[in-house]
């Protein structure tokens, strides 16, 4: 026996079930933990306290793993998944038994699981205890009838059916002192000649890692006798359908008995809505979709049951009911098939020559230069920094070590989503053994508590009002993390209750809006629609949010110095907002905070500004403590805070000629915003800019409407907007094409803008566009003629799978549409040694930013990429640096170094002629000669800018520097009886110019291809709401990768 006494924790590990089983006596309350993938979220999430604690891991006899002789299994209490995992597919390997079909369902269940780490620790008899009701594993063990061995100190062993052992809601037959010892799945006791037939089913939003949404396992067998197929004995069992997995007693009252043909499945399948009722608001929503599963399940199971016994048939056995050709489709199974294989591949031009010098070589910026020599820019190159972020030897802000007397900061959040508040007491977490300080609205002054990235409508901390859950009321400061998490809990909030606006159709209703409106026209709308042969489409679509989920949550950590000096390392795609607001949080000047940011691991546009009320509070803590201060956000409360990708709402009226060409569109667009403006209103502007998507519109105009709502602010997410102004473009032409009898590809394709001469509806002068060239290049290399082809005979042939194919444009504006932001500086310095070290204003947060900076200094210097260095972006290198976003880095800071190594060059030119070109040698000459070695290079690009508040279109500016474009053509499988969906084919063909790093590049065209698959098919923000009665209105659900998925691996094409 081993024991561990912790402060609030004792440890056992029993060696011997006697041993065990005298603990439970003694401790009836304890927490018996085998792999901790249930008991870890427990405590953790739930804030659930175990003092007492027991490991299984050693006890010998809960580890036994054996078939019986006549083929039954059993399974120890301690037995990981994997190991029966692996032990089925042995026995399923040596043994081909026509009654091992049950072991079959088991195995197929288990594959799909969780995770292979969590099977690795993971065991039966915890999954089965936890009584989870959409548990993947207990209808497999009901369907076969399995029992649970359980033992106590006091009492012998006891045999309980699985469905027995489940009394309600995650409550169990299992007293205080009882351990669940081992399972017992019995072996079927077949007569001569009859069948048996085992399936389990699962509809999970994403086939890995996820748990189910509905599940199931359906058993039955079947006699033959002279008038067919008679059903002997049945079981139906589903997950996710009530409180726990639960038996369709009905359903199976309705085959017991009864013939196996079509009459019977329509009659149980009648029956199953007695079984599985759900109220519209049942917890976990999608009641209907939920239903349905249940049915599908149950068709595919006759379906797929019939096919067997045809199969099977011999001269001797009764026919089977018959499945028609096109009907085979509804018996495939994910979770029986293996995935198939996919491949992949990449192609890209390097081209020679079209380099550019600034104009700190002479003339102007961009102009060209002779020399034909790129490399090393333009070479695909890996990510300077792939191997230590594989090997984990690259740091980030949470791998910092701290400093002695480091405290650790959390924040006290709001419960509710409007709401006065009438007191906070802080006086149970200020007593609590650790706490330093609880900072609250009272501890800073008005101007130190707003903040803001536009206006300033936020506060660090709350003072008299909420606006939504997750609003930071109060800062706990510790001396470590789980004392300052446990006093958050501490902190007691007296709250009134407002009404809230939770949705974009409560702000329509409540007239919830930032003003001004934004507002774009182009051409005479009404008189277009007003013509006869216009045919017009009106309809709307909603678009739904998106979680950043960045690999690395908000981390900060702040360490003051003298003279009210403060260093900010934090997590931010901005260190020039970082250090604003952290200085006018301490009440200081700008100058005396330094922000210092080596690395991401991810932003997405969600590290824009949203961390910045988290760095904040953490520098105003460490300023007025005079103590090293850090905080790291968990998961959970990450998702829950700093809000993501805008939903929208979109009304169009949108109208063609009889032959495809489009005449106007008039639309309306409403985003929600949340609780404060943040960059909202460029969100929407950009939105605005790019409903065109690649399309000429004669006539346009468009309405934007900013709406507030008592929900999380929402911010930057990649692609700012654009995304969803796209999708409502391309809603409306899927619409119209409709309308015009005719494919979407072809309406496309009718409409795209030419290579030069148009102008978009806010009058930018496209020139050299590619679209109609990249259009028919895709087209022919996807295949695209033959392919809808084919789709369609599939189709034809399979009712129960579908597949669709389709073909998209897309041109995105590049450059910051506030003209002051289109602005970046660098520092370059040259070592004696001939080695350079750069610093620019950009952030490295995966995407290979300073990969190419390092291309573009390397090329301007002609050395080695080995002799360049970039150490971290910092405040106090380069000042006032806009964020890294708007995908304009690589241009504006690419440019910034350019500058700045030409400044460096023109000093250097006489002493490489010296030196006949040798750059180390010339280096070390104009060193001794007392040469300026270091140099800052700013760069800024002209003729862009556009003001929304001219009321003049054609005298309000030009928003984008230039266009990138694509296309790109997907086609996808769909079962249409549960939605299980994949996709086959992915064509994507970018025009980006002449890539600096095409290696990176394709990598990121990849990368948002997925992120866009998520956005579009699994992942869903939700809200409590009108809509959502089962959560409590402004509750967000979605905390966690438990109820938020984005795709894994199997997803990809």
């Amino acid at each position: 026996l081993l024991k561990v006494e912790g402060s609030r924790v004792t440890w056992y590990r029993p060696d011997s079930l006697a041993v065990l089983l005298a603990l439970k006596k003694s401790f009836p309350q304890a927490k018996l933990v085998a792999g901790n993938s249930e008991v870890g979220i427990e405590t953790k999430f739930k804030m659930v306290d175990y003092p007492v604690m027991i490991s299984t891991a050693a006890v010998p006899e809960l580890h036994e793993l054996a078939f019986g002789n006549n083929g039954s299994l059993n399974v120890g209490g301690a037995v990981t998944l994997t190991d029966l995992e692996h032990h089925l597919e042995h026995f399923l390997a040596e043994h081909k038994l026509s009654t091992a079909s049950g072991m079959r369902a088991m195995l197929d269940m288990i594959r799909w699981f969780a995770s292979v780490q969590i099977r690795n620790v993971a065991v039966l008899a915890g999954n089965i205890v936890t009584a989870s009701p959409i548990s993947d594993l207990i209808p497999v063990l009901m369907a076969l009838d399995a029992k649970l061995v359980m033992a106590s100190a006091c009492n012998g062993p006891r045999e309980v059916l699985v469905c027995d052992f489940l009394k309600s809601y995650r409550v169990v037959e299992l007293k205080p002192d009882e351990v669940l010892c081992s399972v017992h799945v019995p072996a079927p006791d077949l007569p001569n000649g009859v069948y048996e037939f085992v399936r389990s089913y699962k509809q999970a939003k994403r086939r890995d890692d996820d748990i189910s949404i509905v599940n199931a396992c359906l058993r039955v067998q079947l006699e033959p006798t002279a008038n067919g197929w008679t059903v002997l004995h049945v079981r139906a069992v589903f997950g996710g359908m009530a409180a726990t997995t639960k038996r369709a007693k009905h359903a199976e009252a309705a085959f017991l008995g009864q013939p196996w043909g079509q009459a019977t499945l329509d009659s149980a399948l009648k029956e199953l809505t007695k079984d599985v009722p759900l109220e519209k608001h049942a917890p976990g929503g999608m009641a209907a979709y939920r239903q349905t599963l249940a049915a599908s399940f149950m068709f595919k199971f006759f379906n797929t049951v019939s096919l067997e016994l045809a199969r099977k048939r011999d001269g001797s056995m009764p026919s089977a009911p018959d499945i028609a050709d096109k009907d085979i489709s509804s018996t495939r199974n994910f979770l029986s098939e293996d995935p198939p294989v996919t491949h992949g591949s990449q192609s890209f031009h390097v081209p020679s020559g079209g380099l550019q010098q600034t104009a700190a070589a002479g003339g102007k910026d961009h102009d060209c230069i002779t020399d034909t020599s790129r490399a090393p820019v333009g070479q695909p190159l890996s990510h300077r920094s792939a191997l230590p972020q594989c090997t984990g030897e690259a740091k980030y802000v949470d791998d910092m070590p701290s400093i002695p007397g480091t405290l650790h900061a959390a924040m006290v959040l709001s419960e509710r989503a409007h709401a006065r508040i009438l007191s906070v007491d802080t006086s149970d977490a200020e007593a609590l053994p650790g706490v330093t300080k609880v900072f609250t609205a009272s501890d800073l002054s008005d101007e130190q508590n707003m903040i803001g990235p536009i206006l300033p409508d936020e506060e660090l901390l709350r003072r008299t009002t909420v606006q939504s859950t997750g609003q930071p009321i109060a800062c706990v400061v510790a001396e470590s993390v789980e004392v300052a998490q446990r006093a958050t809990r501490l902190v007691k909030v007296q709250y009134q209750d407002l009404k809230p606006i939770l949705t974009i159709e409560d702000a329509i209703r409540e007239k919830s809006f930032h003003t001004p409106l934004l507002y774009i026209e182009d051409g005479d709308v009404d008189a277009a629609f007003a013509m006869p042969d216009t045919v017009q489409v009106e309809g709307e679509i909603r678009i739904g949010a998106q979680e950043h989920f960045y690999l690395e949550t908000n981390a900060t950590l702040v360490e003051p110095g003298e003279s009210d000096e403060i260093t900010v390392y934090t997590s931010t795609q901005n260190p020039m907002k970082a250090q604003k607001f952290a200085a006018i949080a301490c009440g200081i000047p700008f100058s005396k905070v330094v922000c210092r940011m080596k690395r991401m691991g991810g932003g997405f546009g969600g590290k824009e500004t949203r961390t910045v009320f988290i760095s904040s509070l953490a520098a105003f803590a460490a300023h007025r403590l005079r103590k090293p201060v850090r905080i790291n956000v968990e998961r959970d409360v990450d998702m829950w805070i700093t809000g993501g990708r805008h939903p929208f709402l979109a009304k169009y009226r949108a109208g063609a000629d009889p032959d495809g060409k489009l005449r106007a569109l008039d639309v309306k667009i409403y985003n929600n915003a949340g609780y404060s403006l943040d960059l909202s209103e460029p969100v929407l502007a950009r939105a605005l800019f790019h409903l065109d998507n690649s399309y000429k519109v004669p006539n346009l105009r468009a309405v934007g409407h900013l709406c507030f709502t008592n929900t999380v602010s929402n911010t930057a997410f990649r692609g700012f907007g654009g995304p969803q102004g796209l999708l409502v473009c391309e809603a409306w032409m899927e619409h119209l094409a409709t309308a015009l009898k005719m494919q979407p590809e072809q309406l496309r394709a009718r409409n795209l803008y030419p290579l030069e001469g148009s102008r978009t509806h806010f009058l930018q002068l496209l020139h050299q566009c590619p679209l109609q060239r990249m259009w028919k290049e895709l087209s022919s290399s996807a295949e695209v003629e033959g392919r809808i082809a084919q789709v369609q005979e599939f189709n034809q042939q399979n009712r129960w799978r579908k597949r669709g194919i389709a073909m998209l444009p897309t041109k995105f504006g590049i450059s910051f549409t506030a003209k002051f932001m289109n602005q970046a500086g660098a520092l370059v310095h040259i070592y004696t040694d001939g080695t350079v070290l750069v610093t620019h204003g950009g952030t490295e947060m995966g995407q290979g930013l300073h990969t190419k900076m390092i291309q573009v200094v390397a090329r301007a210097f002609e050395i080695p990429l080995q002799d360049v260095t970039i150490r971290e972006t910092s405040t106090d290198t380069v000042p006032n640096s806009s964020p890294t976003a708007a995908s304009a880095s690589s241009d504006l800071y690419g440019m910034a170094l350019l500058n700045a190594c030409d400044q460096l060059k023109g000093r250097l030119q006489p002493y490489l002629e010296k030196a006949g070109g040798n750059f180390k040698s010339a280096v070390n000459t104009a060193y001794f000669d007392r040469c300026d070695l270091s140099a800052h290079g700013f760069y800024k690009p002209e003729g862009i800018g556009y003001d929304w508040s001219n009321p003049k279109s054609e005298e309000r500016g030009t928003p984008f520097n230039y266009f990138t474009h694509g296309a790109a053509c997907s086609e996808v499988e769909v079962d249409v009886l549960t939605g299980d969906m994949r996709i086959m084919r992915a064509d994507i063909l970018m025009d980006l110019g002449n890539s600096l790093n095409p290696a990176i590049d394709i990598g990121q065209v990849e990368g948002a291809f997925m992120q866009g698959v998520g956005w579009c098919t699994i992942e869903e923000v939700i809200w409590g709401c009108e809509e959502l009665k089962w959560l409590k209105p402004g509750q967000c659900f979605t905390r966690g990768p438990g109820n938020y998925k984005i795709p894994s691996f199997n997803d990809v094409p």
